[in-house]
């Protein structure tokens, strides 16, 4: 629908020299009747008489929603001043640098060109122009500048401004995910690799004691002291024991030749753990601050959608050789129909669908959250009870090894709890790795393994 508010007098257009200042002129007269807020000029420049301010839900400028008004420095600034908890120096630091030095540079080109709308969004109050170019009825080609500056809009700018920040925000986020998310599973790579190592030095000892075994038994059957079955059992254990350091050593090797891949440079001479100090106070996961986004972005689109089917007020002044032909125009994007009321509450339930999903997000943070710091408390509480089983089990070994020593114990006694000692063992020396591995979950989901500096 559009109606002229102001009728348009005929126009009076021939070929000739334009007047470029004139139509600059008029450009910043038409920018003056709109700040940056969404309010309108106290005279305007069409009647001379002062028009009303217009509210900030309702200006061409106008928020529309409080969700839309969230400015994009916030969030960035919030990412930036995230700190990694990685020392400085050490194996971690040494795995973290290579793997982000590899790191291809998509999320990071993605998140400056979203910069670049932005920064082209916010200028969108400022009057539009154009050249038009028109065939008269005598033949003639007539040329003149058009000038366009919107008055009111239903806040369909300051929403477009609110999508671009939003997108910014998504871009940001979605980066220092992603740089989080190469940092993890690099060190999770390197510590995997440090356990299997670890894992196979445990198996590699417990082998050479079963070989020990096997070798007494084997002379125990030879001199008829043993049946061959016990040789038999002895010998499927010492297998099974090989089995196990081979699938470490293994392991292993695959783990750092994977890391080795995601790595600007070879990180097989690095070892060693390194402790990480988690801060008192957990910073936002970084799946809420994407969700967050996202959805300040959706509320914006919706707010966008909205203005489309309401009438909105433009001026608009045609510039050629001589006076400037000036208009208001009173229309909407949208033609009213039987199905726009329906339209305009699709839109604002996507909006409560938008906050839903939000929240939705935090609260399945808070839940994986819980779940990590449980994991953590039962790994720490599993490795300390484990260290004391073990130290049990190792002191029942040595008694055991000296009453077979003395003839006061059968050696398949000693090969079985033998067997038991090296199984707790080489399960005690894992915890360290596991808990090693929560921990470094826990800081990728909170966006502390990368300094915020880098976005």
């Amino acid at each position: 629908m559009a109606a002229r508010t102001l009728p348009r007098r005929p126009a009076r257009r021939r070929s000739g020299t334009l007047h470029p200042a004139a139509a600059l002129a008029l450009a910043a007269a038409l920018s003056g009747c709109m700040s940056p807020q969404g309010v309108l000029s106290s005279r305007s420049m069409f009647t001379g008489a002062r028009a009303p301010e217009t509210s900030a839900r309702t200006g061409a400028n106008g928020a529309g929603d409080s969700h839309v008004t969230a400015a994009v420095p916030q969030t960035i600034a919030e990412l930036k001043a995230r700190r990694t908890i990685l020392p400085p120096s050490g194996p971690y630091a040494q795995v973290a640098g290579a793997v982000l030095a590899a790191m291809g540079q998509t999320a990071a080109a993605e998140l400056r060109v979203k910069r670049l709308a932005a920064q082209a969004a916010d200028k969108n109050w400022l009057p539009r122009i154009g050249p038009s170019v028109s065939l008269t009825s005598l033949g003639a080609l007539a040329s003149s500048i058009l000038v366009e500056q919107v008055l009111f809009d239903n806040g369909r700018k300051k929403a477009e401004r609110a999508y671009a920040a939003a997108d910014v925000e998504v871009a940001a986020v979605t980066l220092s995910t992603e740089m989080n998310d190469r940092v993890h599973e690099g060190l999770a790579l390197y510590v995997k690799a440090l356990k299997a190592q670890a894992q196979a030095q445990v198996a590699d000892a417990a082998v050479t004691r079963m070989r020990e075994y096997d070798r007494i038994m084997r002379a125990r059957v030879k001199g008829g002291l043993s049946d061959m079955s016990e040789a038999r059992v002895i010998t499927q254990k010492l297998g099974e024991m090989q089995a196990t350091a081979g699938a470490d050593r293994d392991n292993a090797r695959m783990a750092m030749a994977e890391l080795n891949a995601m790595a600007q440079v070879p990180l097989d001479g690095v070892s060693g753990l390194s402790s990480l100090e988690m801060p008192a106070a957990a910073p936002e996961p970084l799946s809420v601050v994407r969700a967050e986004a996202e959805a300040r972005r959706s509320i914006a689109e919706a707010e966008i959608a909205r203005a489309a089917h309401l009438p909105g007020l433009t001026a608009q002044a045609e510039i050629g050789g001589g006076k400037p032909d000036l208009g208001l125009t009173l229309g909407a994007d949208n033609l009213f129909g039987f199905n726009t009321a329906t339209d305009l509450q699709a839109i604002s339930a996507s909006k409560e669908a938008a906050r839903a999903r939000a929240a939705e997000a935090r609260q399945k943070a808070d839940r994986t959250r819980t779940q990590r710091e449980a994991q953590l408390r039962n790994l720490r509480d599993k490795a300390a009870r484990g260290q004391e089983v073990l130290e049990q089990t190792r002191q029942t070994l040595e008694t055991f090894t000296a009453q077979y020593r003395v003839g006061r114990r059968p050696l398949m006694e000693l090969v079985s709890m033998y067997e038991t000692y090296a199984a707790l063992g080489r399960t005690q020396v894992g915890l360290a790795y596991d808990i090693a591995l929560v921990e470094l979950q826990i800081a990728a989901e909170d966006g502390l393994l990368v300094d915020g500096t880098n976005i």
